[in-house]
């Protein structure tokens, strides 16, 4: 009796032995969302058919530890493939993981003689992707990284703004690169962070300078300039300057004529007549408008005619043709003095540069002389 019992405990060990289930990775990470594969691999003693094989996920449940069939769980209805077979790939498959398959997992199989289940098992942790910018808030031309964070050990992330591809995941920022930005698995890319902002400050762009007055214009109609521009922060302050030209000189002058984003010109008064601009101001900068020219004219009626020229050709020529023939002959004056002036300069410079090289060469064709 007792020979067959020590028979019978050495023949149970020798089958025992010759199964056994093995996990490639028993330590997978995946981030909430993406698919995730336990690699598996068992064997059985030869001449055994497999008949059926089962996953379960272990379960805590009044104190006590127990494995639950994967097919019998609602939560993973749909979710979980077995990609193996019923030779000796044991394989699984999770898909749009969820918090709650953090956990343990095992694996079944019975042959037409025995049932064997692992003894160890896969222990899967399943994280989310945290989009960091930092810092989230600066200039433009700052330097900006962007870092996505995990517990797993991911391969390669990648970076999207507004839902576009970013190229590099620290670059110097530009008044456009404000946004929203999220990170994702490289090749997983539906499986992406919450989004995070990058806010960008940057001086006023775009500075522009609009002009409205009534289509039916006499003295007392007023003009408005009104200065717009793209700025973060917004601009808080405007001021508006006014340039005139002094023929006499050749030069023009700028000063100051009024303040805030709407100047009004009460009145029409060929006197308003010149070129306005506009600063536009935040805490970060200040930028110019282009100059625009605010030509007023009147005729013999009373009426009054306002031109708006912006482009900087246009705005010679008029004026130019604003000026009386004098003031046109007293600037050319001008500029042909300055330029004979500037002309003489040089000849008497170039003169007195060679006249001091010949003496310096008869200084040294004495000293040659001297020592014969």
């Amino acid at each position: 009796m007792i020979a067959f019992l020590v028979l019978s405990f050495l023949g149970a060990g020798t089958v025992g032995a010759d199964r056994d289930v093995t996990f490639e990775n028993p330590n997978p990470c995946a981030v909430e969302g993406s698919s995730v594969e336990f690699r598996c691999s068992y064997n059985y003693q030869d001449g055994q058919t497999v008949r059926k094989t089962e996953w379960y996920k272990g379960e805590l449940k009044n104190g006590v530890w127990i494995r639950v069939k994967l097919s019998d769980l609602p939560s993973y209805r749909n979710r979980f493939e077995f990609i193996g077979d019923q030779q000796h790939d044991c394989s699984l498959a999770l898909h749009d993981l969820q918090h709650i398959d953090t956990g343990y997992y095992y694996f079944r199989f019975d042959t037409d003689m025995f049932g064997w289940r692992s003894k160890t098992s896969v222990y899967l942790s399943v994280t989310e992707l945290h989009a960091r910018v930092y810092p989230d808030t600066v200039r433009a031309g700052d330097s900006v990284s962007l870092q996505c964070n995990t517990s797993c050990h991911l391969s390669s992330t990648v970076w999207f703004k507004d839902g576009h591809p970013v190229s590099k995941p620290e670059f110097q920022v530009q008044a456009e690169d404000a946004g929203n930005y999220f990170c994702a698995v490289e090749g997983q890319e539906s499986v992406q962070s919450e989004p995070v902002a990058l806010y960008v400050q940057y001086p006023p762009l775009n500075v522009s300078v609009e002009v409205t007055y009534p289509d039916s214009q006499n003295e007392s109609s007023s003009v408005n300039l009104t200065c717009s521009s793209s700025a973060n922060p917004a601009a808080q302050n405007y001021t508006w300057f006014r340039r005139t030209a002094s023929p006499s000189s050749g030069s023009s002058s700028m000063f100051q004529v009024g303040s805030g984003q709407v100047m009004s010109l009460p009145s029409m008064h060929v006197n308003h007549t010149g070129l306005y601009l506009c600063q536009a101001r935040n805490t970060v900068g200040e930028t110019n408008s282009t100059e625009v020219l605010l030509t007023i004219s009147a005729n013999n009626h009373g009426l009054f005619h306002l031109g708006v020229t912006r482009n900087h050709t246009e705005i010679n020529k008029e004026l130019w043709s604003s000026l009386s023939l004098s003031q046109v002959i007293l600037l050319i004056g001008v500029k042909v003095v300055i330029l004979v002036a500037l002309t003489l300069v040089i000849i008497w410079a170039g003169r007195h540069i060679r006249i001091k090289n010949e003496e310096e060469n008869d200084h040294d064709y004495e000293n040659e002389s001297t020592g014969v």
